[in-house]
């Protein structure tokens, strides 16, 4: 995203100096087509040298290092932020991340930099075609909102033929993404994956604003995973939402996880 090169020489200007490898690792975790770009190039290098698969944007920067990062950040192409499908479909994918590791923090036996990055890529598939092929998504977006399919996942199937996330999947395996990545984009193995998988869910929701008749079932689910967690807090760390959004959904996924708890 153009926003990643810019604020690349603005922190420089600022330091006078480069950035250290944590500095690139929060840019590149707040940006999915950097982020991916990085990982690939990461990969085909761990391929050469027969290291640790690379699961994290700092593990990336750190297996490529910071003259690397430095290099192809600033010589990369950059993607078109007027184009607003891409531009909506970009920000569900940053918040989905950011929304990971607030929940995630929650449980220790996830490591929410990992479920981050899987929720930050998870809908690259759909970013894609923004770039490439953006009346593919606008029939499904047309079908959706004509109300000739229910749901989104039913509208990319009935005028694209198949699902976007399985466009993720099918990029994950020609790049050879991590597999233990791939896992937590598919979001179905264990709580980690879950978690992943939910939190583009929610993003996905939120974005639709806090009336998203699905937010309550979104933080019922949460709470599954989280089980550490009150449902007022999961609901807390969704952005935009007021006190009384908040208090809404958290009653109404308490009446969802126990319909007798008044």
């Amino acid at each position: 995203m153009p926003r990643s090169k810019a604020r690349l020489l603005e922190l420089e200007a600022d330091k006078g100096e480069r950035l250290a490898a944590c500095d690139l690792a929060d840019i590149a975790a707040a940006d999915p087509f950097l982020c991916l770009r990085l990982l690939r190039e990461a990969e085909s290098h761990r391929a050469q040298r027969l290291g640790h698969e690379t699961t994290s944007p700092l593990g990336t920067v750190m297996q490529l290092g910071t003259d690397a990062v430095h290099k192809l950040m600033l010589e990369c192409p950059e993607t078109d932020e007027s184009n607003i499908g891409l531009a909506e479909c970009e920000a569900r994918a940053h918040l989905a991340s950011r929304l990971a590791l607030r929940w995630g923090a929650a449980r220790a036996d996830i490591s929410p930099d990992e479920v981050a990055m899987a929720a930050l890529l998870s809908e690259i598939g759909e970013l894609l075609l923004w770039s490439f092929a953006a009346e593919l998504p606008l029939a499904a977006l047309a079908a959706l909102h004509s109300g000739r399919s229910p749901r989104s996942l039913q509208a990319q199937v009935d005028t694209c033929g198949f699902r976007f996330k399985d466009l993720t999947l099918k990029c994950a395996l020609i790049w050879h993404l991590p597999s233990l990545l791939t896992q937590l984009i598919r979001g179905i193995d264990n709580n980690r994956a879950n978690l992943s998988r939910l939190c583009v869910d929610t993003a996905r929701h939120i974005s639709s604003g806090p009336d998203d008749p699905a937010l309550p079932a979104d933080i019922a689910a949460a709470k599954e995973i989280i089980p550490g967690a009150s449902l007022e807090w999961l609901a807390e760390q969704l952005p935009g939402l007021d006190e009384e959004h908040v208090a809404a959904i958290a009653l109404k996924a308490a009446d969802l996880l126990d319909p007798t708890h008044h």
